[in-house]
């Protein structure tokens, strides 16, 4: 290894060996090992100084050992280092095992009867890595067999369903710190009790002094009836939510204090109270407009109109 192998490239290669499986076996949650724990770190420097040390060691070793050697020594140790490394025994070795191929002068041992136009056949030997891969995959077969089929182990269908599980408690945890993208353009009005429940909980905790609990309207207007100073449905509500009322005299901005999603659920759940009818609601502001969603003031009104000859009312 070592002559195979640079000194420049065999060092890091080790080190990063070592790091790589103290990483994978520790677990450090989102932070490296190295950097949560300071043992680890502390190793790693001690065994890079050790790693660094035996190699300097070592060549000093090889260094003292070659001068000691006579000058016929040293030449048939640099003919040895000068053969290239496919011409080497030890790679004729492994190619040897790896083959058990017959060389030209042992072909006579293997040539079969077979002569077409000359032609002869060899019956060498399968290669042995390819046997014993061969040989692998039917074990292989037979534990996967008995696993899934006889011992009756989880199916593909099981196994998608865990992971589905385990992508889902991982975008959940990422949405926790995700950066928040609803916005004014993206907002919809909810109308699911879990949404619903989230706003009424901001809404009382942050809501009330102004609004009153039943939103009946206290300082801040009255929020179920149907007449709105910045507009209404859910997109106004939210933008009024997010960005404030009225310069000066209106609601500050929530978007520092309440992330956009929740500001979506509040907006939610102040439009479900909508007719609530709240007991002594605050009047109805001088600069408050009656707002109809564009749904409602889009559809055609039904008119009457009478059937000259019969008897009857159309309604179109």
């Amino acid at each position: 290894m070592k002559k195979l192998i640079p000194v420049y490239v065999r060092v890091p290669l080790i080190f990063a060996s070592v790091f790589g499986a103290l990483e994978y076996f520790i677990d450090s949650g989102d932070r490296p090992a190295f950097i949560k724990y300071p043992m680890v770190a502390l190793f790693l420097v001690v065994f890079l100084f050790l790693l660094i040390a035996i190699e300097m060691v070592i060549s000093a070793v090889d260094n003292v050992t070659y001068h000691l050697l006579t000058e016929e020594q040293k030449k048939v140790l640099e003919d040895a280092q000068s053969v290239p490394f496919t011409e080497s025994a030890f790679y004729q070795n492994i190619l040897k095992k790896l083959t058990r191929s017959k060389t030209i002068e042992q072909e006579a041992d293997v040539m079969l009867d077979h002569n077409y136009d000359g032609i002869r056949e060899l019956d060498n030997v399968l290669p042995p890595w390819w046997v014993y891969l061969f040989y692998g995959t039917i074990i292989f077969g037979a534990i996967y067999l008995v696993r899934f089929q006889i011992m009756g182990d989880y199916n593909q269908d099981q196994e998608f369903q865990t992971e589905m599980r385990e992508a889902k408690v991982a975008v959940d945890a990422y949405m926790k710190t995700a950066p928040d993208q609803m916005n004014k353009d993206k907002v919809t009005l909810l109308k699911d009790a879990p949404s619903l429940a989230v706003g009424k909980d901001i809404f009382t905790k942050n809501c009330i002094p102004c609004h009153r609990a039943d939103a009946g309207g206290q300082i801040g207007p009255n929020l179920t009836d149907h007449f709105w100073i910045n507009g209404g449905g859910i997109k106004n509500v939210f933008n009024t939510i997010m960005e404030g009322g009225r310069d000066g005299k209106g609601m500050v901005s929530w978007k520092t204090s309440i992330k956009p999603s929740d500001i979506q659920k509040v907006a939610s759940y102040v439009l479900s109270l909508q007719d609530s009818n709240p007991k002594n609601a605050k009047p109805t502001e001088q600069e408050a407009k009656e707002w109809k969603e564009e749904a409602a003031a889009a559809a055609p009104v039904a008119k009457a109109v009478v059937d000259s000859t019969a008897t009857k009312v159309v309604v179109k």
